[in-house]
Order: structure tokens, then sequence, then C-alpha cells
């Protein structure tokens, strides 16, 4: 199976002041296309770094990162905006989501800003995908947790990415609400063959993907 990222000697030095913190030292790993993955470590760890390289939310200060066979860490930002928009879709502990906007606008908005044809049927496609066919009109503070991280798998879908990076998607959520969400990206997974990239500290999420790499001090100890 093809790999759609590799990370190849990745390091990413951030400057505070007068010192230089070494977030991640040296990362290579790679990333088959259709595998569901889980990044985990303890705080400080260097994997939400790497999470932010994976969605070309930021560079390395040196090494190689290739995305679909592209070298995107030569890019420019905006070559990167362009990528993030069309390959990526992105999932956040939070939601992300607009306080006075309904469930089908919010899900539109990605579609908006990248031009895409049909806006309105595939948000409700997109809606009806993760069961919120009937709160399409909801604004958040009408949804439960559970729903509003929904929405927000919805928006990330709408724009028909390859790869699904979810940042602590079950963090703000109970039990009950988390295993749904986790079954919505094992479907994602498994029926439509998408990338899944779940970065979390939970052990019991990390446990359910295909496989786990772990980040410690700045560097995989295991993957």
């Amino acid at each position: 199976m093809a790999s759609v990222i590799e990370i190849e000697n990745v390091t990413k030095t951030y400057q505070m002041g007068d010192v230089q913190v070494n977030a991640l030292n040296g990362v290579s790993l790679k990333i088959e296309r259709g595998e569901m993955v889980a990044i985990t470590g303890p705080s400080g760890s260097g994997k939400s770094t790497l999470m932010n390289i994976i969605g070309c939310l930021d560079t390395p200060t040196s090494g190689t990162y290739i995305l679909d066979n592209v070298d995107v860490s030569k890019l420019s930002d905006d070559q990167q905006a362009g990528i993030r928009n069309k390959k990526i879709g992105f999932v956040f502990q939070t939601f992300n989501l607009l306080p006075r906007t309904t469930a089908l606008d919010q899900v539109e908005l990605p579609m908006e800003y990248a031009g895409t044809p049909n806006r309105r049927q595939r948000a409700l496609a997109a809606l009806d995908q993760v069961g919120l066919k009937d709160r399409v009109h909801h604004r958040p503070n009408e949804l439960s947790g559970g729903q509003q991280q929904r929405v927000a798998i919805a928006r990330a879908l709408v724009n028909s990415p390859s790869i699904i990076l979810a940042d602590e998607p079950t963090g703000n959520l109970d039990s009950k609400s988390g295993a749904e969400i986790m079954r919505i990206f094992k479907s994602l997974n498994q029926e439509q063959s998408l990338t899944v990239i779940l970065v979390t500290h939970d052990q019991g999420v990390a446990a359910q993907a295909q496989r786990v790499i772990r980040v410690r001090d700045g560097v995989v100890v295991d993957s």
C-alpha cells in the first residue's frame, strides 16, 4: 500500500526569548493511505507540533514532509493553505463552531472558501452521514457536545478530503458521546477508505486505531 504521508528526520525548534525549544528532534514516520493511526504521548512530548506539521499548519525547521508525493515543506503559505483545504479535514477537541450559526451553515463554510458547487446539497448529505439530518437548522447552544462534534466532522468531510486529522476529538465528551464519535471515525476509515489520524492522550481512544505512534521528548519511540 502506498504511503500518503512520509516524514523524514523532521525537527522543529521554537525561539522563546533567549531560549531555543526543540519540540521535534528528528522524527521519521510513514502513514499508509487508508490507515487509521493514533499519535499519542504525554503533555510536552511533541505530538501537537507533529500534528501541526502533518496538517500543514506549521513547517519543519529541517527535514522533509511528503504528502501525496509533494514535498509540502518547500511550499509557500498559500500553497499549504490550498492543500489544507483540499486534502485534509480537521476535527478539534473544542469543536470550533460559530456560536450563532446553524449546523447547515457551519458545514457550508469551507465550501465557500474553496468555491465548491452544490454547497447546500453537499452540506445536507454530510450532516445526514453523521446522523444529524434532523438538526440542520440548530445552533451550537441547541446541540449536545456529541452533536456539536458531529457537525465538526461533517464540516471536515464536505470538501472530500483524503485525510481526517482529529486532535483529541473525544476530549470534551462523555463516554457515550465519545464512543459514538469513534464509531463515525471507524466507519469513515473502513467504508470510505479515508486515512484517519487521531492525536490523543487517551489510551482507550488510541487502542481503537490500527496502529499507535508514540512520541516522547520530540522523537518517535514506538510506531
